[in-house]
């Protein structure tokens, strides 16, 4: 099983350091190519996705995080860290199904 990060350059040559491959994005175009290409790829098991990519990817990553059995997807945050308008996992889960964790 394979960890595969996605953000900025930063973080992805931060963990590929500690020999995790990664996709550098900038766009939000870059964003959802890297997320389906991580998504088609069998032997990806957890997708780790910065704040600042989630945020371009029009909510589809955390659709992903609810939703998602394999690959996991989580987002983590980028170098600048966590940003304040960002919900957690458990005010995810919420919204989408009504049910307070």
């Amino acid at each position: 099983m394979k960890l595969v990060v996605i953000g900025d350059q930063d973080t992805v040559w931060g963990f590929a350091l500690a020999g995790v491959g990664g996709q550098i994005v900038a766009t939000p175009q870059e964003a959802q190519r890297a997320l389906d290409a991580a998504l088609a790829d069998a032997e990806v098991g957890i997708v780790l996705v910065t704040e600042d990519v989630a945020a371009m990817t029009g909510g589809r990553v955390d659709t992903l995080m609810v939703r998602s059995a394999r690959p996991l997807v989580i987002v983590i945050p980028g170098p600048g860290g966590p940003r304040p308008d960002r919900p957690t996992l458990s005010e995810l889960i919420r919204q989408t199904i009504g049910v307070r964790m």
